[in-house]
């Protein structure tokens, strides 16, 4: 049952806050993430970034998803039935498994599938080498990173990868400036550089000074990111074990030689329990595998795009997935937690509690809008702007040829996401057992018709079939998720669905600022100089603020809805400090 609305209010605010913080934790670190790509693009070839972030990223993710996936979701469990000496032994199943997965996958990366030219991308056999024994590497940090994982060691894991992801970024950087600008230099100098300082650094040296390595110094930026995260993992621990262990009697490690290998007394090997369940878990993981790299699998398998193409789909890929990454994935994980524990499963809307329904319905309603305008901005402004944008980002690499193209219509994508994002953490909180068993199965269906989409698209549009194949994939679920929600409250006198419409004066001044900052761009963007691109840019700061306050102005339940929660947040925090 559902509690008091003050118990939903407070599962609301909690949810606010928790979204607040993450997103600020987001923002700093995807603000030094973006910082250092867009160093790293204006030294790199749109052919390099296709081979290494596409063909060797998705190699080294493969392995990783055959060989552990399945066995991480089956033995996370902190359960006190679970003796947790079967589930290190089974752990260790995964080093010899992703020996042989790596072994397989190399083989076909070099001899089954399209090569790059070696004239043009030397090393390339190298490459694939590294990144796949890099997997390898990284999965004997397995026990130790299930441990930390299981008993809740969130800070460790977020400064260790934290750590890891910006030292091999400075590394790659590194090494691709140092051939550029002093070939003179020894390597030992540029190594003893790198010791001082922390993965994104490493990338971005590696290419900056060793422009002449290629695919060499993104491969030495990956061997470090993995030796540190490994080293990191057992070094804390071995520093936990022997000083902290003894003030936590729960933790079930008393010793370092407790992560290797041990029978306990009485006990099998292995759980046959466990066994089981990572099988079952193994074979979702390659359909969730499918789901989210499906488009990267159709570009490798049957050569839809060239190298220089798919370099230039996946930075545009991550950049304009930035928006749904940074906020509309909070939102969605804190709407999820509020709608659960504010809905019953399976107990229809009459006989639930009406002043919670009706927070339920104002909550949803107001979400829908929020994203909705985000969305829309997003899409407005993005279309006259992407030129300028991947120009000053990433240099010609990306906004000669397709890229400016690519990110108009990835703009349309995020209003989509931003929508099917929203409803579905409402519908996923709100449906039976018997729903969800019913949705897994369209959800194969719709990734079916995604990759046939994509498959077909690309035939026809190239790069830009990718995206509106997602657009088509999303669309599908939104209108399954619309349904339902009618469904829901059908017969009732909520209607939390006209959140995505928005007001009439919003809707004429985006239209007005569409017009105007597409006008501004063909007159003074982008090949004028950078006077005319400053005053294209502040055209578009005075739109901007146009369609904010028109906002302002026509969506006051929007505002009010924010400005309560905000308040009740703030006097939370005060009386807790």
């Amino acid at each position: 049952m559902s509690g008091s609305v003050e118990d939903d209010t407070n599962v609301l605010l909690s949810a606010a806050a928790s979204a607040s913080y993450r997103m600020l934790l987001n923002l700093m670190f995807r603000v030094l993430s973006f910082v250092m790509n867009g160093v790293l693009l204006h030294y790199v070839t749109s052919h390099m970034l296709g081979v290494v972030n596409v063909r060797l990223i998705l190699l080294h993710s493969t392995i990783l998803l055959v060989a552990r996936e399945g066995f991480r979701r089956a033995c996370v469990s902190k359960s006190s039935k679970q003796n947790w000496g079967q589930v290190i032994n089974l752990v260790w199943c995964i080093v010899p498994i992703g020996i042989l997965t790596a072994m397989v996958f190399s083989y076909v990366w070099l001899y089954l599938l399209e090569v790059p030219d070696p004239i043009q991308m030397p090393n390339y056999h190298i490459g694939v080498y590294s990144y796949a024994s890099c997997a390898v590497i990284e999965i004997l940090s397995e026990p130790v990173w299930l441990t930390a994982h299981a008993f809740l060691f969130v800070k460790l894991k977020a400064v260790i990868e934290s750590v890891c992801i910006i030292t091999r970024s400075i590394i790659n950087i590194l090494l691709v400036v140092y051939f550029t600008m002093c070939l003179y230099i020894t390597f030992q100098a540029v190594i003893e550089s790198v010791c001082i300082i922390t993965r994104s650094m490493i990338n971005i040296l590696l290419v900056m000074y060793f422009p002449d390595w290629g695919i060499i110094a993104f491969s030495v930026a990956q061997v470090v990111f993995t030796v540190l995260w490994v080293t990191a993992y057992y070094a804390y621990f071995s520093w936990y074990v022997s000083t902290q262990q003894k003030k936590d009697d729960s933790f079930p490690v008393k010793s370092v030689r407790e992560f290797l290998p041990t029978k306990a007394p009485g006990k099998p090997w292995i759980s046959t329990h466990l066994v089981v369940l990572t099988w079952s878990f193994v074979k979702q993981s390659f359909l969730k595998q499918l789901l989210t790299e499906g488009e990267y699998y159709v570009m490798t398998v049957f050569g839809v795009l060239s190298f220089a193409e798919q370099g230039v789909y996946d930075v545009i890929n991550n950049l304009g997935s930035l928006a749904a990454r940074f906020i509309f994935q909070a939102v969605e994980e804190s709407g999820y937690l509020f709608f659960s524990q504010t809905l019953t499963r399976e107990v229809p809307i009459k006989e639930q509690n009406k002043d919670t329904i009706l927070l339920a319905s104002r909550v949803l309603e107001s979400l829908l809008k929020l994203v909705t305008y985000i969305g829309l901005i997003v899409l407005i402004f993005g279309y006259s702007y992407s030129y300028l944008f991947l120009d000053l980002y990433g240099g010609n690499t990306l906004s000669q040829g397709p890229g400016p193209v690519l990110l108009r219509v990835y703009c349309l994508y995020v209003l989509i996401i931003a929508i099917n994002g929203t409803t579905e953490c409402f519908v996923f909180a709100a449906m039976s057992k018997l729903d969800v068993d019913r949705y897994n199965y369209k959800m194969m269906l719709f990734s079916l018709l995604f990759l046939l989409a994509s498959w077909s698209l690309t035939q026809w549009l190239g790069s830009v079939g990718f995206i509106l194949a997602n657009c088509l994939n999303m669309l599908a679920r939104i209108i399954h998720s619309v349904y339902f929600i009618n469904l829901y409250y059908k017969g009732s006198e909520f209607h939390p669905l006209r959140g995505i419409l928005p007001s009439a004066p919003v809707m004429i001044s985006l239209t007005a600022s569409l017009l105007i900052t597409a006008l501004s761009e063909q007159l003074l963007c982008c090949d004028k100089g950078n006077l005319y691109r400053l005053v294209h840019f502040g055209i578009g700061v005075v739109c901007g603020l146009s369609v904010l306050g028109s906002i302002y102005l026509s969506e006051k339940q929007l505002l009010i809805f924010i400005k309560e929660q905000y308040q009740k947040m703030k006097k939370i925090k005060t009386k807790t400090n």
